[in-house]
């Protein structure tokens, strides 16, 4: 008989599940009755919130991990049942989630009410004090004035101190969630830690590879930002700290998520963008280029050396929290930019990563893209800098793109950063190896805060327990990669300070070749600042924005280069010359498509879309032998011409050196 019970693991997770459906609904009812309910009782029904959304995760872990092998006696709709308690047990979790928002808010409105009521009482207790101080004032005049001097002090000593024992400063309220102030009169507070009191500011041991520094990128201290651009990222991610805060309460992220600083910064403007750093640079008299010059022995752009040069692979990221069932995640990524403690010195690049179901935790990267593999995919990055900075690094972001299931609501979330200083306190450069970074939770100007603040990093008891401690930890695995002769020559082609995938470096080359011969070469006057007529230096900047449209361009001119002979591959004019054949038969008809949606990040169905119309077009150019057919046909639809996609504003897109 017993053996029987202990057979069904599946009926024994149902009995669990029902048991929790009753507690819930029982917690339910009683919370009908919360308006009536003291603080303390909220606070208990908001605790057992907690405590049996932990008992439903539970039993829905258990679940997953059921198999129908697992069972001894046979079970009748094995795979159907259970579905039918993931459901339920997904619908108890929405329950307690929404009971503990509308706790939260409870406690938010009646600290707010208590608040403007204690103002209320220190405004009529000040003017009861100034009532009294006027009468006092009166009976003094009549007083000596060596007299009047000693009462006057001594009501100023008995004022402060009234003001330090007032209500309003000396109460104290527990609260069980965030609040951020909203409008005048409204009080900020966080929740208060038992085991830690109020103070947040110790520091926590760290265990974080030697090279990666401390828990800011900054150093010990967290530095003020006063550029204009970064107080721009901060009003805008202060105003999504209430989304976050309503998730991290509901369960649905890690505390030690937030809303993605470097997101932001794209979000700004083209500051930060590849296209912007891919320009070339003004001196600061504003009457040459500072990082384009013309060879005139080997008739094209000079090379360029830079501070640091060097190939990065990005390996791995493990043991990443995953977020709740409510939100559903459209897109892995990580954002990386040089970086100096306090500012973003370069473009930020973006690798987007690939994620199973059967590894959740693990996001894995595509070095040495090829093929038909997306450039998005290219874990290989070059990295290049010209900063004198002595704290000169490069700053990962781990982010998800994600989508709130019950508000559609859009957002972008960094799930962990790490600072990888790129020199040692004596100047020197860190070795090229693989490096294992333990991510930080918050944002690169927090200190202290863990991704996870349930896998703590502080570990205690034998080396053993010490390390398996650790690998518990999050963590990015990048290596650092030394160039060889010919990946040195043609990075030193490129702008002093960027940051790209290596599938594409050989168009960015072509690119600044191109704006070489235009812009030193080929230009009447160079004291001009005439638009000119250059459909590729118009439109190439938008192609970085769009990494499909990249990807068919270096598709195109990998089959046209297939095509060439050894001795013309070797002619660089003549390489020049087809390039521009193939940028005009592939990219600019495509750009001005109305076929063609328009880009959106981590939307599935516009990027597929996309990929199709695409897809379809480089098929047609094939079999036609070129993109006239489909120019002239009645089929092929484009937008209105517009003169940007023409000309090349110079004033307009070169960088201006302020220095």
């Amino acid at each position: 008989m017993l053996a029987g019970r202990q057979s069904n693991r599946l009926q024994a997770l149902q009995r669990r599940s029902q048991e929790l459906k009753l507690q819930v609904g029982s917690l339910l009812s009683e919370s009908q009755l919360k308006g009536a309910l003291d603080a303390s009782k909220r606070r208990n029904i908001y605790q057992r919130c907690i405590q049996l959304k932990q008992a439903i995760d539970e039993n829905k872990n258990a679940l997953q991990k059921l198999n129908k092998a697992d069972e001894t006696a046979p079970i009748g709709n094995y795979n159907q049942k259970k579905e039918e308690e993931h459901s339920l047990l997904d619908k108890l979790t929405h329950q307690l989630q929404e009971l503990a928002v509308s706790i939260s808010r409870e406690n938010i409105t009646e600290i707010r009410a208590l608040t403007e009521r204690e103002d209320d009482n220190k405004s009529a207790d000040e003017e009861e004090e100034a009532e009294e101080e006027d009468e006092e004032e009166e009976e003094e005049e009549s007083e000596e004035g060596g007299g009047e001097e000693e009462e006057t002090e001594e009501e100023e000593e008995e004022k402060q101190e009234n003001e330090s024992h007032h209500p309003a400063t000396s109460k104290e309220y527990i609260a069980v969630g965030d609040f951020t102030a909203q409008q005048a009169g409204d009080l900020t507070f966080k929740p208060y830690n038992k085991e830690e009191g109020q103070d947040t500011s110790e520091e926590e041991d760290s265990e974080e590879d030697v090279e990666v520094g401390d828990q800011t990128a900054g150093g010990e201290e967290v530095k003020q930002r006063t550029d204009s651009h970064w107080s721009a990222v901060q009003k805008a991610i202060s105003e999504q700290i209430n989304t976050v805060d309503v998730l991290t309460t509901m369960g649905a992220i890690p505390a030690g998520f937030r809303p993605s600083t470097l997101f932001q910064l794209l979000e700004e403007g083209n500051q930060f963008r590849t296209s912007y750093f891919l320009q070339p640079e003004l001196t600061p008299s504003q009457l040459a280029f500072r990082d384009l010059m013309w060879d005139a022995k080997t008739g094209t752009i000079r090379s360029r050396p830079s501070r640091v040069s060097f190939i990065l692979t990005l390996w791995s990221c493990k043991m990443i929290p995953l977020p709740g069932t409510s939100i559903q995640v459209l897109s892995r990524h990580v954002r990386l930019c040089l970086f100096d403690g306090n500012k973003v010195l370069s473009n930020i690049h973006t690798v987007r990563a690939t994620w199973q179901s059967k590894k959740p935790k693990t996001w894995t990267f595509s070095p040495q893209v090829t093929g038909i593999l997306p450039c998005l995919l290219d874990g290989d990055c070059f990295i290049r800098s010209n900063s004198s900075s002595p704290d000169l690094g490069i700053l990962f972001e781990l982010g998800i793109s994600y989508i709130r299931n019950s508000t559609g609501e859009r957002g972008e979330l960094s799930c962990g950063w790490v600072f990888l200083k790129l020199f040692d306190a004596s100047g020197i450069p860190i070795p090229a190896k693989t490096y294992e970074l333990f991510l930080n939770g918050g944002t690169p100007y927090e200190k202290g805060v863990e991704v996870d603040p349930s896998v703590s990093r502080r570990a205690y008891g034998s080396v053993f327990h010490q390390m398996m401690t650790m690998r518990r930890q999050p963590q990015l695995l990048v290596k650092l990669r030394s160039l060889n002769r010919r990946s040195r020559d043609l990075l030193s082609l490129l702008p002093e300070t960027l940051i790209g995938s290596m599938c594409t470096i050989h168009l960015l080359i072509f690119y600044r070749q191109i704006l070489g011969d235009v812009l030193l070469k080929d230009r009447m006057s160079m004291q001009s600042a005439d638009l000119i007529s250059n459909p590729v230096l118009a439109t190439f900047p938008k192609l970085l924005e769009q990494p499909d449209m990249m990807d068919a361009l270096r598709s195109s001119w990998a089959e046209k280069e297939s095509t060439l002979k050894r001795s013309e591959k070797r002619d660089k004019e003549f390489l020049k010359a087809m390039f521009l054949l193939v940028y005009h038969d592939c990219v600019v008809p495509l750009l001005h498509s109305t076929l063609l949606p328009p880009f959106r990040w981590a939307e599935e169905e516009t990027e597929a879309a996309r990929w199709k119309v695409i897809a379809d077009f480089l098929k047609k150019n094939q079999e036609n032998g070129g993109a006239l057919q489909a120019l002239l046909s009645p089929d092929g639809v484009h937008e209105p011409f517009d003169i940007s996609e023409q000309t090349y504003d110079l004033l307009g897109e070169i960088r201006k050196n302020v220095a």
